[in-house]
C-alpha cells in the first residue's frame, strides 16, 4: 500500500467517524453516499446488494454471493454490477478500531455516460461477467474519492461537484483490472446487459411463478444460454436467484410488519408454508418465528449496549 493511500485512507477514517457516530449504516448528503460502521465482528446477515462500489478504510469484511467467497479490506474494494442476494460479515472491529467503510450507489445509465464522455473503447464479449468483482485499490480512484467525501464538510457545492466526482470514480473503476466486467452492463445486447434485464424481471416479479420460456424470450437466448450466462453473473441459477430474494423479502416482513411466517410465505410467492418454513430454516439457520425474536432481541442489546 503506498503512502498516498494510507494518507487518504486515514483522511477518510476522520470524515467516516465525524458523519457516523453510532455503528450502523447511515446516508449522507450525497444520495448515492452511505458511510458503515461496526464496532464488533458480526455475524453473517443477508441483504440484496443493488449495483454499487464498497470502500473499506478500516476492518475487513467478506461476503458470500452463493457458495464464492469475496474478501476485502483497506487494499482493495469491491464492485456489484447488478442486483445481487448476497451474504456476508465483519471480520475485523473493534471499538478502539472499528470497521468503517462507503459504499457509493450507480446505475447502469451512469456507465454509459461516462462511457460515451471519455470515449472508452468497449471490447466486444459474447460470455456474460460475474456481477461482483475484488480489485486493488488504487490512489487515483481513491483522491476522487476523497473529493466526494469532502463535500460533506461544504454541502452548498454538493449539487455541482458531485456528480463529477462520482463520474471520476465510476472512470477509474472502469480503467481498473475488472473494468470490463463492469462496462458490459451497460452495452447493448452484450450478455451481461441482456442478463441485467432477465434479473429486473425476476427483482420486479419475485412474488410470481417463475416461467423460464419467458425469460429465455426477454434475454432472446436458448433456455440452455440463458441458465448458462445467468449463472456466470450471479453465480446461481434462476430459480435458486428467485428463491434467495423471496427468503430475504419475508424475513424484511416479518421483522418490519406485525404478521406470521403463513401470511408472509403467500406474500412472497410459496404455495406451501410448510416449504417456506423448511426453506427459511436451511438459508438462515432458525424457523422463522425464532429467527424474527433472535434478531430483535440482538438488536435491542445493540440499542442499550
Amino acid at each position: 500500500m503506498t503512502d498516498s493511500i494510507q494518507k487518504n485512507q486515514m483522511e477518510l477514517v476522520k470524515i467516516i467517524e465525524k458523519f457516523s457516530e453510532q455503528d450502523g449504516a447511515h446516508a449522507t448528503a450525497i444520495p448515492s453516499l452511505f458511510f458503515l460502521r461496526r464496532s464488533t465482528v458480526t455475524e453473517l446477515s443477508h441483504s440484496i446488494y443493488k449495483p454499487r462500489i464498497c470502500i473499506i478504510v478500516q476492518g475487513a469484511k467478506e461476503v458470500f454471493l452463493a457458495t464464492e467467497r469475496f474478501r476485502y479490506g483497506p487494499s482493495d474494494y469491491l464492485v456489484v454490477s447488478v442486483d445481487l442476494p448476497v451474504s456476508g460479515q465483519v471480520t475485523e472491529a473493534s471499538r478502539n478500531v472499528p470497521y468503517l467503510a462507503l459504499h457509493l450507489d450507480f446505475t447502469p445509465s451512469q456507465i454509459l455516460d461516462v462511457i460515451r464522455d471519455f470515449k472508452i473503447q468497449v471490447g466486444k464479449n459474447e460470455n456474460a461477467n460475474r456481477g461482483m468483482f475484488v480489485s486493488p485499490t488504487e490512489s487515483s480512484m481513491l483522491d476522487a474519492v476523497i473529493r466526494l467525501a469532502r463535500l460533506l464538510e461544504s454541502p452548498s457545492d454538493i449539487p455541482a461537484l458531485a456528480p463529477l466526482y462520482t463520474k471520476e470514480i465510476l472512470y477509474r473503476v472502469l480503467q481498473g483490472p475488472h473494468g470490463g466486467s463492469l462496462e458490459q452492463i451497460a452495452i447493448d445486447k452484450s450478455s451481461t446487459r441482456l442478463i441485467r434485464d432477465v434479473i429486473e424481471q425476476i427483482v420486479n416479479n419475485y412474488d410470481h411463478s417463475l416461467r423460464i420460456e419467458e425469460l429465455a424470450e426477454i434475454a432472446n437466448m436458448s433456455i440452455s444460454s440463458l441458465h448458462r450466462h445467468f449463472k456466470e453473473v450471479t453465480a446461481m441459477t434462476p430459480i435458486q436467484y428467485q428463491k434467495q430474494l423471496r427468503l430475504q423479502k419475508a424475513r424484511q416482513m416479518l421483522l418490519s410488519e406485525p404478521t406470521d411466517a403463513a401470511d408472509v410465505a403467500f406474500r412472497v410467492g410459496y404455495e406451501s408454508p410448510s416449504q417456506f418454513s423448511r426453506e427459511y430454516s436451511r438459508m438462515f439457520g432458525f424457523p422463522p418465528k425464532e429467527d424474527i425474536k433472535r434478531l430483535r432481541e440482538n438488536y435491542d442489546e445493540t440499542i442499550n449496549a
